[in-house]
């Protein structure tokens, strides 16, 4: 059905280009045999630009429109393997545990794979339930004051225990501490979601760096820098789209929704800050920065 309604969309725009052509010689032949008549020249100017820019912007509209349809398919495809993948996982050990005879080792094994699996479950649905919020301009966040760089270092701590990695995986900087104004479930979640797809992309050997700063006396800085694959120019300001993921072979081992980085920049963009990522290209790591105003 969707290769089906790309191909009228294709047919519909090349239609929309011979009308265009078919014009541009109606109207060169009617300037080769009525060139003298300007008011007619004149009009029919008009309603050639007028037919041109129609054409045009349609064909924009439907190109934004396949692009996000795409999107749409991925993050369908995406959200099924994160949803499918642990339930079949946890079926599977629960239905072991039930009909076979295990000894207490390989039980207490089972049981932190089922619970590993449900906290996997447990953040997908977070993810999409908090792209909802996010995404709802009714609702405003829920302010009170923080520590940015304790709420910081407690994500580090989490994500160490979480990855199963040391110390030298995750190296954290901090600063003085550094009092904002915010949402402490949208900061939490945008701080471990860089930090999670850091270790993620950078594989074997990741080392990440974390640090939180003050800046020009007015922001407060949070910057995570790994060792991963790099992220190519033009693809720096798309990563941070909804359901965006970048091509290659990287996108296939890496699982995901397209939804993390989206939900860090319109964290940051709430409270009054921004979001952005910088690479020196590709195999050469990223460094992803938020910066959030300071509390008055």
């Amino acid at each position: 059905m969707i290769g089906i309604g790309r191909r009228k969309t294709i047919a519909f725009i090349a239609l929309g280009v011979g009308l265009i052509l078919f014009t541009l010689l109606l109207y060169f032949g009617y300037l080769v045999f009525d060139w003298r008549s300007g008011i007619r020249l004149f009009l029919g100017i008009i309603l050639l630009a007028a037919i041109i820019a129609g054409v045009a912007l349609n064909t924009v509209f439907l190109v934004r429109e396949i692009r996000r349809g795409e999107q749409h398919d991925a993050f369908i495809n995406a959200v099924t393997h994160e949803l499918k993948t642990p339930i079949a996982s946890i079926r599977l050990y629960a239905e072991t545990l039930k009909s076979r005879q295990v000894d207490d080792e390989k039980r207490q094994e089972f049981y932190s794979i089922i619970l590993a699996n449900t906290d996997r479950l447990t953040t997908t649905i977070e993810q999409i339930l908090r792209t909802g919020r996010i995404g709802s301009s009714g609702r405003p966040p829920n302010l009170a004051p923080l520590d940015l760089t304790e709420l910081v270092k407690e994500s580090v701590e989490r994500a160490r225990t979480l990855h199963k990695v040391t110390s030298e995986a995750i190296q954290f900087r901090p600063g003085r501490p550094l009092p904002i104004v915010g949402d402490l479930e949208e900061i939490r979640a945008a701080v471990s979601n860089l930090i999670d797809n850091a270790l993620k992309y950078s594989g074997q050997g990741a080392r990440v760096m974390v640090s939180a700063d003050e800046v020009d006396n007015h922001r407060a800085e949070i910057r995570v820098a790994d060792n991963g694959p790099g992220i190519p120019g033009a693809e720096l300001k798309r990563i941070f789209k909804r359901f965006y993921r970048m091509h290659g072979p990287l996108a296939t081992r890496v699982k995901g929704m397209g939804l993390g980085l989206f939900i860090v920049r319109s964290v940051a963009r709430r409270h009054g800050g921004r979001a952005w990522a910088e690479s020196a290209g590709p195999g050469r790591g990223a460094t992803f920065i938020i910066q959030i105003p300071l509390a008055k």
